[in-house]
Formats: structure tokens, sequence, C-alpha cells
């Protein structure tokens, strides 16, 4: 032990040492039984301090008044070691270590609580030099001290030091037992949890809550049920707070019957009332994707708890129940219940998912009334829905609020300008990163990759490819090389692109080849697209995508009999092109739209408007590129299907529907075609709008005649 304790000492230094310190000098000087009996000596009229300045002084200490308390202290003639002990615990509460200690070096005497109390205070602040130099200078040590100084190895990762304290124990009780297997899980030594708890000579209902907790957490729910079985076996009650671990357990676990049983027992022991328990039962259900029971377990007992609230309202989202999630994150307003950064975090997703924007702005400024827009849980949120709603320097603005940022935070803002096009933004954004210290991840590389694509940066997109390939640190994914053979060949390095995916040191999966087809698509290289064609049907025979792409290519090379042999192809094994479709959210509400769709309320007005636009882009110029008519149709015909598609429908609404003035933003489910493309530049000037579109491969923003896009993508 001795030997340890020299090595320790030697190999840290957390701190410097406390200067005018007299501990050890102290009690090298004076016997611990003679230094009593003078206290006692001094003491012996006034043992305690005057009520009033005690009660003074206790006063301050509640309300977090020290220094105000220390002044009372200062003008006692004898304070106890009671007040003492309080003083010290006051500054180790707020942090204030060396005033602790230089209190505890001028007490006359000092009891074993007095010990523990700044061995646990030196842990607690982080100088373990301190704490351990205490311990040893002990002059009688009980469990409790031996246990606070391996908790706090523990606390710091130094494990094999707790390890070798705790060998050395003289006397070791069920909590220091407890203590070992709950600091092994901390620091991921499952196994050796395992080990040291099928060894303990004694368990209580704590050691094996530790066990199901543990495991739990650790990715092992099924193991950690198994403990819970086996300690009801043994006759041990659980706690409420075990129920909870093993209900949480059954829902990472997704486990319905078992979790059934758990609140089964729950409701007969009468802890449905706990928080825990209640929030465990709601997560549990909603995995379980039983909404209606994950809303029956809440409302059991009415919870003015944030946790419950906030796990109903997650459990919301996680069931795409989204509208219901919001509603659940207004009634907590309405009641009184503050929510926290989860509730926020949980109905941000849910507004993202929905793409209800106002819906997110309005939750914003409930976040920012509350000070929790700077929270990088929150912020990260607020990033990815603006980002995707298409609100990209809102989002911008969103992240530059977070505080304390994190991988996250920036991979968030690096990927959503990237969906923007804004390849400068996203470098940009990468620079900071690297000088803030973070190293980029498998993420990070992907929104730099795609931000190169859509920005046409052949040779920065070279370059991230290459430092990616020869990190030690990060695995090249399918993705990336799905991404690198985009940005090929987008720039019309086809030969290039087919090279890379013949050299894979992994067989091509069909993203693979469908990045390879759509780019044979840009640049009219039928020869090639039939090669990655025949490559994606034996992979999926039923790729409607790859039908699709290939027919699409036959008919603007004018080839209709390969194009009627695509469409016999496709309706003889039963394949279904999926129809173009553009959506809008106005006020909450989703209004989608179909190429030549007729369905909806406003109709009359909406083709009017359409009608009106027409004209005005022939007045323009406008002329349509029939080349992106894929039926072999009249030419005027071809005009009519053109004019009709789904995102122009959308517009139209728009136009009459939303306040004059806003951005416009519609989602589309597939590729923009080339003829809108022109057309919806026109548009935005005609109406002095910003029109924002999202298809399947990234945002345009068209304003006054121009695209964000620079008519690349």
């Amino acid at each position: 032990m001795l030997g340890f304790r020299a090595m320790f000492k030697s190999c840290i230094s957390l701190q410097k040492t406390l200067t005018n310190s007299s501990i050890t000098s102290f009690i090298t000087r004076t016997s611990p039984s003679k230094c009593f009996a003078g206290f006692q000596e001094t003491t012996k009229i006034c043992r305690r301090p005057p009520g009033t300045s005690a009660s003074v002084i206790t006063n301050h200490l509640k309300n977090q008044r020290v220094d105000e308390a220390r002044e009372v202290f200062n003008q006692m003639p004898y304070p106890d070691v009671y007040l003492s002990t309080k003083m010290m615990s006051s500054y180790v509460e707020n942090f204030r270590l060396d005033e602790a200690l230089e209190l505890f070096d001028e007490m006359p005497v000092k009891d074993i609580v007095v010990w523990n109390l700044m061995i646990k205070g030196c842990a607690n602040c982080g100088n373990l030099e301190m704490g351990l130099r205490l311990f040893d200078e002990m002059p009688e040590k009980n469990v409790i001290s031996w246990t606070t100084m391996i908790n706090g190895f523990l606390k710091y990762g130094m494990i094999e030091e707790a390890k070798v304290l705790f060998q050395d124990m003289p006397v070791r009780d069920v909590a220091v037992w407890n203590a070992m297997v709950h600091g092994f899980f901390a620091n991921g030594r499952v196994e050796e949890a395992i080990r040291l708890f099928e060894a303990m000579p004694d368990k209580n209902v704590i050691s094996w809550t530790t066990m199901i907790s543990g495991l739990d957490q650790h990715g092992k729910s099924d193991q950690a049920l198994s403990f819970f079985e086996k300690m009801v076996a043994t006759g041990v009650k659980p706690t409420s707070y075990t129920f909870s671990c093993a209900i949480t357990a059954c829902a990472n676990m997704g486990d319905l019957w078992f979790g059934s049983q758990a609140h089964g027992h729950v409701l007969k022991l009468g802890y449905v009332s706990d928080t825990y328990i209640t929030a465990s039962l709601i997560t549990f259900y909603a995995n379980c994707k039983q909404i209606e029971q994950c809303v029956k377990a809440f409302n059991e007992k009415l919870h003015p708890d944030v946790a419950v609230w906030t796990s109903l309202l997650t459990g919301c989202g996680a069931n795409a129940k989204h509208e219901d999630a919001v509603g659940v994150l207004r009634d907590m307003i309405r009641l009184g219940i503050v929510p926290n950064q989860s509730s926020f975090t949980s109905a941000l997703n849910s507004s993202c998912e929905m793409e209800a924007v106002d819906w997110g702005k309005g939750i914003h400024s409930a976040a920012v009334k509350l000070g929790l827009e700077t929270d990088v849980f929150v912020g990260n949120s607020l990033v990815v829905l603006y980002t995707k709603c298409g609100n990209v320097r809102d989002g911008i603005t969103a992240f530059k609020e977070i505080i304390d940022k994190n991988i996250v935070s920036w991979n968030s803002i690096i990927v959503g300008s990237a969906q923007h096009g804004c390849g400068e933004w996203a470098l940009a954004f990468f620079s900071q990163m690297a000088k803030a210290g973070f190293r980029p991840d498998e993420i990070t590389f992907t929104g730099l990759l795609n931000s190169c694509s859509h920005s046409g940066m052949l040779q920065k997109g070279r370059h991230f490819f290459d430092c990616l390939r020869r990190s030690t640190t990060i695995q090249v994914k399918l993705e990336h090389y799905a991404c690198m053979i985009d940005i090929l060949c987008r720039s019309g390095k086809l030969d290039e692109a087919e090279d890379l995916v013949n050299k894979m040191p992994t067989e091509p999966n069909l993203s693979i080849w469908l990045a390879l087809l759509s780019g044979c698509r840009a640049h009219s290289n039928i020869e090639l697209a039939e090669r990655a064609a025949k490559n994606i049907f034996n992979l999926d025979p039923h790729s409607s995508a790859a039908y699709v792409l290939l027919s699409n290519m036959y008919a603007s090379a004018g080839r209709w009999a390969d194009v009627a042999r695509i469409r016999q192809t496709m309706k003889r094994i039963g394949t279904v092109k999926q129809p173009g479709r553009s959506w809008i959210t106005h006020k909450g509400m989703h209004h989608s739209f179909l190429s030549s769709d007729k369905s909806h309320p406003l109709n009359d007005e909406i083709y009017k408007k359409l009608d009106w636009l027409r004209e005005k882009l022939k007045a323009h110029g406008y002329i349509s590129d029939q080349r992106f008519a894929l039926h072999d149709v009249e030419d005027e015909q071809k005009e009519s299907l053109l004019w009709q598609h789904s995102e122009r429908l959308a517009i139209c609404f728009a136009l009459i529907s939303a306040a004059e003035g806003s951005t416009i933003i519609v989602m589309k489910n597939l590729r923009t075609c080339g003829d809108c493309h022109s057309a919806i530049k026109l548009i935005a000037r005609i109406v002095q709008r910003e029109i924002v579109i999202r298809d399947s491969s990234r945002f345009h923003h068209f304003r006054d005649g121009f695209c964000s896009c620079g008519d690349y993508w």
C-alpha cells in the first residue's frame, strides 16, 4: 500500500500544494488525545456558540450567503466542531476548496466526520492528490473514509487505484461493494462489474438495481431482465427505482409481455404515483408502438413532473404522432409545467418531421423566453429544423447562438449548408470547427463531399475523399463512395467514376450504381447508363428508380421503342413508377399536388393563377423545353403536361394563399426537371418573391431570375 501511494503521489499533481498548511505538522506535533483534552479545557464553559450567532450563520448558509456567514463565524471566540463543519461543507459545495482547507487546518480538533467531509470535498473539486494526502494522514479511518476515497478514484476513471484501495480495506460493507460495481459500469468495465457482483458476500436491493441499470445502459437489456428475475427469485423486494430500470430495459428490447407484467406488479405495490415509474412506462409503451397504453399510463395519475410530460411528448413523436407531440408541449406550458431541454428538443424534432416551420418558430420563441435557445441540444434541433425546412439563414443564426457546441452542432450546420448548395459556407464552417479543436467524423465528411457535389468543387471533393481514405480513425463507407461518384459524374468525369466503382474494396450497392446511372442521365451517356442499369437489376430486379431513369434517357433521346419496352417490362414484373408529388405547408396544414391535379378545393383559383403565369412567362420569352416531356405525344400536349407539373401547382396555391411578399417553400419527392427549373427562375422574377424548392437532390433558392444552384444540380 505504501508503494502504491508513493507511486500515486509522484504521478499526479492536480493542484498546487496548499500554502501555509499546518495539517501534517499539527498531527505529528500533538497526539489526538492531548489535543482533545486541551480543547475540552478551553471550551468547557462555551461548548456550543451562542444561539443567536449560530442561527444567523445557519440562515446565511441556507441562503447561499457564504461570505456573510464567514464574517459572523470569524467574530466567534470559540466556534465548535459542528459549526466549523457546516462552514466547510458550504465552501466545498461552492467549490471553494482552498477556503475549506484553510478552515480545516485551523480547527484544533477534527473528528472523523470532518475528515471524511474534506476527503469527499477534495474529490468533488477535482483535487484527488489532496484527498489522498488527507486520507493518509487520518488518525483513524472508518469504512466511510475508505469508500469516499474509492468513490473519488472511480469518479475520475482511476479504476486500478480504486481496486488497490478496495483490496486493502480491512472491512468491506455492502455499500463499498456497490460503489465498486457502479464504478466499473460507469467506466465501461462491464465484465468486471458482473464478476465483482457475483463475488459479493451480501447483496441488497441497491446491488441488484445497480446491475440491472448498468447492464441495460450498456446494451445488455436481456441480461438486465435476467438479473431482475433472479433478484425476485431470491426474495429481494424491488424498489420503485428497480422497477423503473427493469421497465426501461423492456422498452429498449421492445418486450411488451415482460413490461406489461412489470406494470401489473407496479400497480399492485402502489408505485404508480412514482415519477420515474410513470416516465419509464410511457417510454416503454411508446417504444412498443402502444400509443393508447402510453396515454393510459400517463393518465393513471396527473403528474406535475416535467420528466413524465416529456416522456409522453417524446413517445408521441416516436410513433409519428407529431401534431399530438406539439400539443403536449402546449398543454405543459398552459398548465405551468416548465419544459426542459428534452421537451423542446422532442417538440422541435416533431415540427421538423411535419416540415411545420411556423410551429417550430413558435417553439423557438418559447425556448428563448426560458433562456434555452443557447442549450446545445435545443440549438442542434433548431439548426436541423430550419435547414431541413428551407431556412438556411435562420439555421445559421440558431447555430451561432449555441454556447457550448458539440460535434453534432458542427455536423448539422455543415450538412445543412450542403443541402442548400452553400458549399463555401460548409467549408468555412469546417475550418472553424477545426480551429475549435473538433475532429471530423464520418458524418462530417459526408456533409463536405455533398457540399462539393452540389457546388461543383471537383478538386476539393478529391482532396476530402483522399483525406478520408488516408484516415486511420474513420472508415470509408459506401455513402462516401456514392458522394464521390456523384461529384465525378456531375463534373463530367464518367469514366473516372466508373473506374472508382470497379476498384471499390467492397461490392457496390444499389445507391452506388444509382449515383452512376443518374450521372449518365445528366450527360446523356446511354451506353454507360445501360451497364449501370444492368448491375442495378442484378441487385434489385424491381428497382423503379433505375427503370424510370433509363426510360427518361431513352425518351430524351427520342428512342420511343425503348421507352415502350421499359414500360412493358415494368408492367410485367409489377413495378410502379413513383408519381411526382409536391406539397406545401400553410397554417400548419399540408397541401399536396400531383401533376395535372384537379382535386384541391381551390382548384379553379389555382389554374386561373397558372394561366396568368403562363401568359406572363411567354411575355418574358419563355419557351418550354420539350426534352423533359417524357411521353410520345404531340408537341402541344407535351407543353400542357410540362406546364401542369406538381411544383407549379403548389407555387400557384402559395401565390393565392400565403401573405404577399413571403417566401414560398415547396417540397418535392422527385428531382425537379430542367424545364420547371427554368420556368421557376422567371416566376420568381415576375412575382418578386423568393421561391424555395426542395427536391430529392437539394434545395433550390430562386430569386430575381436566378437559382442558388447556378444551374448545377
